[in-house]
């Protein structure tokens, strides 16, 4: 039975080996997009257009690319239902087995001073969190894979079968929602600060009306604000920080080094902090 790989990148670190695997390693016949596809042919590597599945070129400056039901239907279908698997030789539906995608770098582009509304909205992925959501949500049948750091353990489990298998694309599916979550959430976020309306009592004390939290492991912390406690960094503070020597860091670090960088903020000219 043919094994079909679904590939559609902004971020191509380390696509072409993995792509290449997949072909010569694991037989998949790969399905892409635009300049993911470009990228693929470029490199030697086989690949189908999606618009050859679908029958149905991209258009709309390629805003509709992969929302088809020939695509949906493939990531969808519940490999154990009669029922679905009618339906898709009815319909001409063949199985989709894995899914590679990430998303347009909608955070990457707002963190920019100046962008206009309209570059910000055209970052805004619409096929890609669809595609990863519906494999995402039919994990037991479809690998899904949203992070290139994950590439070479998942050529490892495509030689694992059973729990082992089972527990790969559980854990792959939980990071899909993790990441469309916090995609949605940087989505809401900017749209909300560039909104033009009317000032009340939310806007004028600063506290937006609903409060989205999703921020990356950064670090493990030394412990909490106890000794007895453990604690871990969230989010982009080592941006902006660089540890220079001594141990690693506990929270009360951090909470010194925060009370710091506002102290200074507080000036024009250069200041030093010095918090013990």
């Amino acid at each position: 039975m043919q094994k079909y790989a679904l590939l559609s990148v902004s971020d191509k670190t380390g696509l072409v080996p993995f792509a290449r695997s997949l072909v010569e390693t694991y037989a998949f016949t790969l399905l892409s997009t635009g300049g993911t596809a470009q990228m693929l042919r470029d490199e030697n590597i086989p690949v189908m257009d999606v618009s050859e599945r679908t029958g149905f070129p991209e258009m709309m400056d390629g805003r509709v690319k992969t929302l088809h039901p020939r695509i949906h239907g493939g990531l969808l279908c519940l490999r154990g239902n009669p029922d679905h698997l009618a339906a898709a030789e009815e319909h001409g539906i063949e199985m989709i087995d894995l899914v590679v995608v990430n998303l347009y770098p909608f955070e990457e582009t707002v963190v920019r001073n100046g962008v206009p509304l309209e570059e910000a909205i055209e970052q805004i992925d619409i096929g890609g969190p669809s595609m990863l959501r519906s494999a995402a949500k039919n994990y037991r049948d479809v690998t899904v894979v949203c992070d290139p750091d994950d590439y070479e353990r998942v050529l490892h489990g495509l030689n694992q079968h059973g729990p082992a298998l089972d527990q790969l694309r559980s854990e792959l599916a939980q990071k899909v929602f993790a990441r469309t979550a916090a995609y949605d959430s940087a989505i809401a976020t900017y749209l909300e600060k560039s909104q033009q309306v009317e000032p009340d009592l939310d806007s004028i004390s600063g506290f937006p009306k609903v409060l989205e939290v999703s921020a990356a492991k950064s670090m493990p912390l030394r412990y909490g604000e106890n000794p007895h406690q453990q604690a871990a960094l969230y989010g982009g503070f080592l941006d902006h920080f660089e540890q220079l020597q001594g141990k690693e860091l506990s929270y009360n670090n951090i909470l010194d080094i925060s009370s710091s960088a506002y102290l200074v903020g507080e000036f024009e000219r250069p200041t030093v902090a010095i918090l013990k």
